[in-house]
């Protein structure tokens, strides 16, 4: 079997920034071990598997595998997907896809990039000392908490979230997305998100991660603002709340096209 294949630097406005995607379309549903074991194949954070629909409303189905599991949302591999398609056929303006657990997402043309529209997923306070004692955090201001599985952490300063070196081996045993968040200096905000129960020490630039820190940064900074991810690779975004959902712009860069090759 012969599936295309695009690798694509997500919230990047030049290759080697933003976030690995690859982004494979398929006719039909592969098995589950099959998908997970193709996303290991690639070693990106994320490869999103898309499967085009003939449902009103609903152009593709999309999943997303890290090398370790599939996940409920991922932003940036959805960012990637809607570059996929929308650079496939400039008479689209919007793609919208419909998930399993996250529900319709919808990427958009915006100028020379795009933006993003996911569920805002609002985080409420709870004690996570577990969670902290693993990141190596020794004073957050405030500790957060999403049922999907997302722990926020929110510290005094920026330089907190850059120079982080958190107890990977120890974080690992939680089936979480930690993200440590501070207000920034060049941005409203900065973070960095952790990921090892997913395969991935950190992750580069998370949309899902600020569909949860979108809701709590708005009640103090208004419901727009800026971004970036203190990653390696770094990554910019906008950042907007619109009622239940949280609307993020930024570009895509496609550095591989290519064929995967299933036996």
């Amino acid at each position: 079997m012969r599936i295309p294949f695009a690798q694509i630097d997500a919230f990047a406005d030049t290759p080697f920034g933003g976030n690995q995607a690859a982004v494979m379309p398929l006719s039909a549903w592969l098995d589950d071990a099959v998908l997970l074991n193709i996303a290991q194949e690639n070693n990106l954070s994320e490869t999103a598997f898309i499967v085009a629909s003939d449902e009103e409303g609903v152009d593709f189905d999309l999943r997303w595998f890290t090398p370790g599991a599939e996940v409920a949302l991922c932003g940036h591999a959805t960012l990637a997907s809607g570059h996929f398609v929308l650079s496939s056929d400039t008479a689209l303006n919007r793609v919208r896809f419909r998930t399993q657990q996250a529900g319709m997402l919808e990427v958009a043309r915006a100028g020379s990039g795009y933006t993003l529209e996911l569920p805002a997923w609002g985080p409420s306070p709870k004690e996570i000392p577990e969670i902290v004692a693993a990141l190596n955090i020794e004073s957050p201001v405030e500790t957060l908490w999403h049922d999907k599985g997302y722990a926020l952490v929110i510290v005094e300063e920026e330089s907190v979230v850059r120079d982080l070196k958190p107890d990977f081996a120890a974080l690992a045993a939680f089936p979480i997305v930690a993200i440590v968040a501070a207000r920034g200096q060049a941005t409203d905000i900065v973070s960095r998100v952790f990921t090892p129960y997913y395969a991935i020490n950190e992750d580069p630039v998370t949309g899902a991660a600020h569909a949860v820190m979108v809701p709590y940064w708005a009640k103090t900074l208004g419901n727009s603002f800026t971004a970036y991810q203190a990653s390696a690779r770094g990554g910019k975004l906008t950042c907007r709340l619109e009622g239940d959902r949280v609307v993020l712009g930024g570009s895509c860069v496609t550095t591989i096209e290519g064929t995967f090759l299933l036996p």
